[in-house]
């Protein structure tokens, strides 16, 4: 149990779960979907942000989320924007190069993140990184050593490791991988093997029940997925509930090498049997309501892709074209 705080001089002290719930990456994927879970279950929220003018960060302002500037790249910003937060859920942007990820910087920047948390008096984090795999496949050196860093400065840190994101079919195709061209989604992945995917709102959920629950979860490392469908399964259940003719092809080694090194790499080691490894079952006990991709489809996934899918100019159902 912790004691409970000395009242000062100005009155009784604040309990630290009192204050708001930091949270960086708020404008993005992981970061959002968590500041919106927790606001609407009643937790302050802190929005740490570059532009509050940006229309992410103003949609969280109406949403109730205070807003504060700060930059990973300076610093001496992080801390004002920490001060008085209770938690903080901490997402360090990730930076790509010709080569791939630039571990190095990722580093520096969530280092620079913990030695504020710590500088602010912040107490619990929740961390989101990268799924480990049974090798070193989407090793994430960088997350992995931020992880690290995190425990050995503040008191009470929990890992979120997801998987590949359901909303990644979303995106505008990133390096040759993710989203649709021509109604043709492409990837790493063999397409009759199962690869584990993930909602991003039950990453949320998962970092709601930390924020809630910090003894129970404090010290532990969570590999997340909410379903394991194979790359060809997902397209055809994509297509289904869409009505759009899509289809899956998998890059190969030589296609996966031109984009770069990296991704040449972990197409190598998925190819010899490195395979995530999240336990779904057990995290559906934890939370019984975890995402399946049809559950995803169904809640507003299969909207937003059929939209996408019919803005995309060359795929023969977009407006215009016969077929």
């Amino acid at each position: 149990m912790t004691a409970e705080p000395t009242p000062s001089a100005g009155g009784p002290a604040r309990r630290p779960a009192d204050g708001p719930v930091a949270v960086t990456g708020a404008t993005g994927n992981q970061g959002g979907a968590t500041a919106r879970r927790l606001l609407a279950g009643g937790r302050q929220v802190r929005a740490l942000v570059r532009d509050k003018a940006a229309p992410a960060a103003v949609a969280l302002a109406d949403a109730g989320a205070e807003l504060a500037i700060a930059d990973f790249d300076d610093p001496s910003s992080l801390a004002p924007a920490l001060e008085g937060a209770a938690a903080l859920f901490a997402v360090p942007p990730v930076v790509y190069g010709p080569s791939g990820t630039d571990q190095e910087l990722e580093f520096t920047r969530g280092r620079a993140l913990a030695d504020a948390a710590a500088a602010a008096g912040v107490r619990q984090v929740v961390f989101t990184g990268v799924a480990s795999t049974s090798g070193d496949a989407f090793a994430a050196p960088g997350k992995r050593r931020i992880e690290e860093y995190l425990r050995a400065r503040l008191p009470l840190v929990t890992v979120l490791r997801p998987v590949r994101f359901m909303t990644n079919y979303l995106t505008a195709p990133g390096m040759g991988l993710e989203g649709f061209v021509d109604g043709v989604h492409r990837h790493l992945f063999p397409p009759d093997e199962p690869v584990q995917i993930i909602a991003v709102e039950d990453i949320a959920e998962f970092a709601a029940l930390a924020f809630e629950q910090p003894d129970r979860f404090a010290g532990r490392t969570l590999e997340l997925a909410g379903d394991d469908p194979t790359p060809a399964d997902a397209v055809a259940a994509i297509g289904a509930a869409t009505g759009v003719p899509v289809r899956y092809e998998q890059l190969t080694h030589e296609e996966a090498a031109a984009l770069n090194p990296e991704i040449a790499a972990v197409r190598r080691h998925w190819q010899s049997g490195q395979r995530w490894h999240a336990d779904i079952e057990a995290l559906r006990v934890i939370h019984p309501g975890l995402r399946t991709l049809a559950d995803w489809l169904a809640q507003g996934g299969a909207a937003a892709l059929r939209a996408r899918l019919l803005d995309t100019p060359g795929h023969p159902a977009a407006p215009g074209r016969s077929g």
